[in-house]
């Protein structure tokens, strides 16, 4: 499915996550992002271990979330 129109790195598909937001181009959602930066895991570890992530892809998932106005997807 094409990316959201505000969003264009990040899709949404009911049969990619359940239709949970995702990165456009990979498998992780939004949530996943999030809840990983939540509990304290570093962009650049995040970076190191998801080598498809890209700093741009961090931000819109920030974006998207601050857009909201919650963290739960």
């Amino acid at each position: 499915m094409p990316p959201l129109p505000r969003y264009p790195l990040i899709s949404s598909d009911p049969t990619v996550r359940s239709g949970r937001p995702y990165l456009t181009g990979t498998r992780i959602s939004v949530a996943d992002v999030l809840d990983w930066l939540n509990s304290g895991t570093t962009e650049e570890t995040l970076l190191r271990d998801f080598p498809e992530l890209t700093p741009e892809m961090i931000r819109a998932c920030l974006h998207f979330s601050a857009d909201r106005g919650h963290w739960s997807y």
